[in-house]
């Protein structure tokens, strides 16, 4: 059983930040390369790619909590896999991230857990930068 999680502060305040991780149409733009999400109807996803265990697309939960500021996801047919993303809010007008990952039929150490950390900490990375995009054209 393996639980990663990883924090990193964003550009923006936290409803700003909030409103692009909840938009299931852009989350490709910062999700792990490997991984794609659509929309599947209320409280539901699916999900695809070379990161998602099994053959074509699979089923997931989706919830997004704007009073919150809170998104938690989980697999349908896979249950062993969770997650959720916390924003809050920061100083002057900038939010951190936080994001939970639990993969149940995962080692937490060696070389798969070291990826994961990895795409993790990438994801994050491009998450902050559409955040600034979102920001750079509201200007």
């Amino acid at each position: 059983m393996a639980e990663f999680e990883a924090t990193r502060g964003m550009p923006a305040e936290s409803m700003v930040v909030f409103g692009v991780a909840s938009d299931v149409e852009i989350m490709d733009r910062w999700l792990p390369q490997g991984l794609s999400v659509h929309d599947s109807g209320p409280g539901t996803i699916e999900a695809d790619g070379s990161l998602v265990p099994g053959p074509g697309k699979h089923e997931g939960l989706f919830r997004a909590e704007e009073d919150q500021l809170r998104v938690e996801w989980g697999g349908r047919d896979h249950p062993d896999y969770s997650g959720w993303l916390q924003v809050s809010d920061s100083a002057a007008g900038t939010s951190e991230v936080t994001v939970h990952i639990s993969l149940l039929d995962e080692p937490d150490s060696g070389a798969r857990a070291d990826e994961v950390r990895g795409l993790l900490d990438r994801s994050l990375d491009r998450l902050a930068e559409e955040v600034h995009r979102r920001v750079s054209d509201a200007s």
